[in-house]
């Protein structure tokens, strides 16, 4: 398999393989650490709880949903989301941190495995041709989209969360 995926099968694979080792990685973190602000940011020069990359995760989730939702019923899309632009990804990011900042840590997690699991769902309902045999926003494919946004920020995060792991002796 290529880095990118390139077919239906590629982007549940990718998902699969990151999904549960993530999901590991997260519930191996006592609850009293989550929000410690140790995680590199999505801002250059900024620290993130572990929590606040579940959020991040959740949110991105929850908009590609958003996102097909709309398009399925034929209403338009602000794109990445209604008052964010492309070149303001950062803002969004803190959006998310903050819509879900006080949630509960154990919450949090569940919530972001259903957001995943609505996901999974999806791509698993579409076709191959529906993921990656048309153009669904600009010149990206609605598999491209999904993978952007879930399978790559998931891959970033795992690696955030382990080097937080390994700097407060969580391994």
């Amino acid at each position: 398999m290529s880095s990118v995926p390139q077919s239906k099968q590629e982007l549940e694979l990718a998902i699969d393989s990151v999904f549960p080792k993530l999901m590991a990685d997260y519930r191996s973190i006592p609850t009293h650490m989550s929000r410690v602000c140790g995680v590199e940011g999505n801002i250059k020069g900024t620290h993130i709880s572990v929590s606040d990359t579940a959020a991040y995760l959740i949110g991105w989730g929850k908009l590609v949903l958003k996102w097909y939702e709309l398009t399925s019923h034929g209403l338009p899309v602000d794109f990445p989301d209604t008052g964010y632009k492309w070149n303001q990804l950062g803002l969004l990011a803190e959006r998310f941190h903050q819509e879900y900042s006080q949630w509960q840590y154990a919450d949090l997690l569940n919530e972001y495995e259903l957001t995943m699991k609505k996901l999974l769902t999806l791509i698993a309902s579409l076709s191959d041709h529906q993921l990656y045999g048309v153009t669904w926003y600009d010149k990206w494919t609605l598999g491209r989209m999904i993978q952007f946004n879930t399978y790559s920020p998931m891959k970033n995060m795992r690696t955030k969360v382990r080097r937080f792991k390994k700097d407060n002796a969580l391994a």
